[in-house]
């Protein structure tokens, strides 16, 4: 039965027109099977139609069409949920030094999203909503003020001002946003608790994972790359960057547990194409893979791996590759942060080398179908449908405690 929920519109960093899945784009999907969603496209800015430096080029030419009426800038893409695209070009302000002149041109880029978005909404008959702002901390920070909507939500997913972009104007500008937001959501407990340094109402909403290719009881067959690698096999799934993973840590293990096989499948980066893992003949760098690929090499993993470096990139993110690994019923090694802690009673948590090699130890020895099953039901209870049920929740009781103060 559907909720009788006011509509939302959502605004965020990802552009709806792009191959690349994104929480923002899985929540707007759950929100429109309950009531009407209208989504936000990114619009164009001058810098990238000056440089044409966009990836994605049928990304910029949609927005030029939509610009000259070539295409329509309003799409129902399926039942209850509508993408719009502004024809605006927005000034690019990164530039400008923190203070008055960058917020001024600020606001007028977010007056200038607004006055196209107000009509719209008109249109379709919203007149009173939510707004779901995922961490869109520039374009959309004066949205509240401009679309007056009942509720605002400010969803944290990546602790952004961690990165060079972000930093520059977001350490002064996203803890106003989620202060003046109604409430901030986050899809891990660290984030929520940034968040709540600002603001007291935030909640942990947790994270929806598609699983549907992590099948435990499907037969798999060796990949031929893997043949000759003999266990225990300790194995990590993604991409081998210096900027999250601990190449030392690695490296340490290694060597020190010749017995082991350490399979690595993913591209990497220029460090650990130059690490000493590359001399080590126990470790086995199996390169890029296609997504659909990954669970048959997941399958023949004795032990999975997240040897995450603990910095302010890592400490916050949620681990959707530990979901993966769990799905698979695989006993999980993970580095310990504040996100890991919710996975404490299905993991174990390691901080440095010594640790992973003792916990590897203790999961190769103490790993039965039973903590396998436990394993699996935990990962799939991740769903968007309980994400987006929390979220509702967090909204009902935000809306309680406004009504109690009234």
């Amino acid at each position: 039965m559907k909720s009788t929920l006011l509509p939302f519109v959502i605004v965020g960093l990802q552009p709806w027109d792009t191959a690349i899945g994104s929480n923002c784009k899985n929540i707007a999907i759950e929100l429109a099977k309950r009531t009407k969603v209208l989504y936000i496209n990114i619009p164009l800015d001058w810098n990238t139609v000056i440089k044409n430096s966009d990836n994605n080029q049928s990304h910029i030419e949609f927005r030029k069409n939509v610009r000259k009426g070539k295409s329509n800038n309003l799409v129902e893409v399926q039942e209850n949920l509508f993408v719009f695209t502004p024809s605006s070009i927005i000034l690019s302000i990164n530039m400008f030094p923190p203070g008055a002149v960058y917020d001024y041109f600020n606001l007028r880029n977010n007056r200038k999203i607004a006055a196209e978005v107000k009509p719209v909404l008109k249109k379709l008959g919203f007149k009173e909503f939510y707004l779901f702002n995922d961490n869109d901390m520039f374009r959309s920070f004066y949205m509240k003020e401009l679309l007056n909507p009942l509720l605002s939500i400010y969803y944290s997913r990546d602790n952004l001002i961690s990165t060079e972009y972000f930093k520059k104007h977001g350490t002064r500008i996203e803890p106003k946003l989620i202060e003046k937001s109604d409430l901030a959501a986050a899809n891990s407990t660290y984030l929520k608790d940034y968040c709540k340094q600002y603001n007291p109402n935030s909640y942990y909403i947790g994270q929806g994972c598609d699983l549907t290719i992590f099948a435990p009881n499907k037969t798999y067959s060796l990949p031929k790359d893997m043949e000759g690698i003999t266990g225990p096999i300790i194995g990590y799934i993604g991409f081998l960057t210096s900027m999250r993973l601990d190449i030392e840590l690695l490296e340490n293990l290694a060597e020190t547990r010749t017995d082991w096989s350490i399979v690595l499948v993913g591209p990497e980066d220029g460090n650990f194409s130059q690490s000493r893992l590359h001399k080590m003949q126990n470790v086995h760098f199996l390169g890029s893979k296609k997504p659909e690929e990954l669970s048959t090499y997941l399958n023949f993993f004795d032990v999975a791996i997240n040897p995450q470096v603990v910095n302010d990139m890592t400490i916050g993110n949620y681990p959707r590759k530990v979901d993966e690994y769990l799905a698979m019923g695989k006993p999980v090694i993970a580095t310990s942060t504040k996100a890991m802690s919710a996975f404490a009673a299905h993991c174990y948590l390691a901080n440095n080398a010594d640790e992973y090699e003792k916990l590897i130890e203790k999961a190769l020895s103490e790993d039965s179908n039973t903590k396998a099953e436990e394993r699996m039901k935990f990962a799939n209870g991740h769903t968007w449908e309980n994400s987006v049920g929390a979220l509702i929740y967090a909204i009902e009781k935000s809306q309680s405690i406004r009504k109690s103060k009234i």
